[in-house]
């Protein structure tokens, strides 16, 4: 972690590792980098705050594939010893992300999912688990985004690793959160009504991480338009937008509720979501890749037999002609 890797507190109580640059000095401020003094007394310029660190920065960390724990040691006077963990995720360039948003979509309801289960009442659409655990165990990373404050994290991820239905729990994963504070997230959802300016926007610098030839994003779980606007703008798929209402029917995006819910969904989670790893058997087997990192891009989504089959046939030309009348 950050904290074992060396590290000293600010006055302020920030903790900042140390690393070591070409001139063998030791550098504060791992996460700034407008920083150009260290124990020397030099009076050092302005911290510039960011949520991206650099890529110097990420390679420092030693990062494996997966998740990785990070942890913050914060010292005060007031409260002594404050330890902060968080979690960086290191995927694979072919990872294919599934998002999904929380309220509304594994809960039932936006605000009830919020309040119900702070005292002990499930809230969860059923079936939802055993979905997403399908999806994680074919090959497909989990991204649950949720347009709450940053300051609701610890909550949010204690909820999420606490839905059980029956042997089934949702898969760990990534949680992106607003980075603003509840005041303004909860404004911005409840006032304005316009929750997918963030989630466009967090999805865009996921999606940045990629190279523009290669979308990491294979489908999307929401509740409402708003989730299905963000998705269509950060390049989901139209044809896997999943939208669920609080009844637990599910739509397409762009079409309409029908009597699909996450338990039919699961009985087609092998077509909706093939396992990942046939990719790499099916390469093997025509000649060469044998890991699933050795796989090319796959096949475009209208070519998949999943879409193919659902397109009706073409007219042949005696189907169009019209029928000629029988002599008497």
């Amino acid at each position: 972690t950050a904290a074992s890797a060396g590290g000293r507190s600010t006055p302020s109580g920030r903790l900042t590792p140390n690393l070591t640059n070409t001139d063998n000095e030791s550098q504060e401020g791992f996460f700034s980098s407008d920083l150009d003094g260290s124990a020397s007394g030099r009076r050092r310029r302005p911290l510039r705050k960011t949520t991206s660190p650099s890529s110097e920065q990420l390679r420092a960390l030693q990062l494996k594939e997966g998740s990785n724990t990070i942890c913050f040691r914060v010292n005060s006077e007031w409260q002594g010893t404050q330890l902060l963990t968080a979690n960086i995720y290191l995927f694979s360039p072919l990872a294919k992300l599934v998002i999904s948003d929380v309220d509304g979509t594994i809960t039932k309801s936006d605000v009830l999912g919020q309040m119900l289960p702070r005292v002990g009442v499930d809230w969860s659409h059923l079936g939802v688990t055993a979905l997403h655990q399908c999806i994680a165990v074919n090959g497909y990373q989990m991204v649950y985004l949720t347009a709450r404050g940053i300051g609701m994290a610890t909550t949010t991820k204690e909820y999420l690793a606490s839905i059980k239905q029956g042997e089934d729990m949702l898969p760990p994963a990534p949680v992106l959160l607003s980075p603003t504070r509840l005041i303004e997230s909860l404004t911005r959802e409840v006032i304005r009504r316009n929750p997918e300016e963030f989630k466009i926007e967090c999805l865009q610098q996921v999606r940045s991480l990629w190279p523009e030839e290669r979308n990491p994003f294979y489908a999307g779980f929401g509740n409402n338009s708003h989730d299905e606007t963000a998705y269509l703008a950060a390049g989901v798929p139209p044809a896997r937008i999943f939208v669920i209402n609080p009844q637990g029917e599910i739509r397409r995006g762009g079409g309409t509720y029908c009597w699909a819910s996450y338990p039919r969904l699961l009985e087609l989670a092998q077509e909706v979501f093939p396992p990942l790893e046939e990719l790499a058997a099916v390469a093997d087997a025509d000649g060469g890749a044998t890991a699933l990192s050795d796989v090319a891009e796959p096949v475009e989504d209208e070519f998949k037999s999943f879409n193919f089959w659902r397109i009706p046939p073409p007219l042949l030309e005696a189907d169009e002609a019209p029928a000629e009348k029988e002599p008497p």
